[in-house]
């Protein structure tokens, strides 16, 4: 299977609505963005979710104590590092970390072996925006980038893409905002919709699932934020 994480969230309408079509994550922007949303707002809509869904809290450049701090105000399971973090800070957050790389050519590979982390986010480069941008990049690198450990696919998709994202990249999990939005932080329900079904339809066609991936991630693979355990009552 392939998973989905729904990034930009920034109500409890749409991280609902996503849930109920589907998505395995949400993403909530904590940086400068039209989708940047306040810890306050972000622990309103995690109390309002159901539990198995994984929380994702977007950061730029953001300091460690910070990082954690919000992790934990806001009942996050995930830190997504979307800047120039250093592998010493996402070694610190590790297993609850994603490091977000932007994509210019093949030579962002050579980077990937330096950062111990949950799982690789490949975006389309930009010169200014750090996600949300609706660019796409060669898949083919996200599919060369899989020997180096889980990988999720961003930049650009939507439900007439995704297919052939997946079939190209192979991807361990697709990531979306912009594709799914009737405008930015607002997401649009029938473009959701028609992408999570996008999604499981190409993920059927490809056989894709975690078991296929490297043998020495998979062993840890239910360690991992994506395949978190049940919450454990106080």
């Amino acid at each position: 299977m392939v998973r989905v994480k729904v990034c930009g969230i920034a109500s409890l309408e749409d991280a609902l609505a996503a849930v109920g079509l589907g998505a395995d994550a949400l993403g909530f922007v904590f940086a400068p963005s039209p989708r940047q949303v306040t810890p306050e707002q972000v622990a309103d809509i995690v109390a309002g979710l159901p539990p198995f869904v994984t929380r994702v809290g977007v950061f730029v450049d953001t300091p460690l104590q910070q990082v954690t701090e919000t992790l934990q105000t806001c009942g996050l399971d995930v830190a997504q590092l979307h800047g120039s973090e250093s592998a010493d800070m996402c070694q610190a957050l590790f297993p609850r970390v994603i490091k977000a790389f932007s994509v210019k050519d093949e030579s962002v590979l050579s980077l990937l072996p330096r950062y111990r982390v949950s799982a690789y986010l490949l975006d389309a480069h930009h010169d200014r925006l750090r996600g949300g941008t609706g660019r796409s990049f060669d898949w083919g690198i996200a599919r060369k980038a899989s020997q180096h450990g889980l990988v999720i696919l961003s930049g650009g998709l939507n439900a007439v893409n995704v297919r052939r994202a997946i079939l190209e990249a192979r991807p361990y999990a697709v990531d979306v905002s912009s594709g799914v939005e009737s405008r930015p932080g607002v997401k649009d329900h029938t473009k959701l919709e028609a992408f999570l079904k996008a999604v499981k339809e190409a993920a059927q066609e490809t056989s894709i699932s975690p078991a296929t991936g490297p043998a020495h991630l998979m062993q840890t693979a239910r360690q991992q934020p994506w395949h978190k355990p049940e919450r454990q009552c106080s």
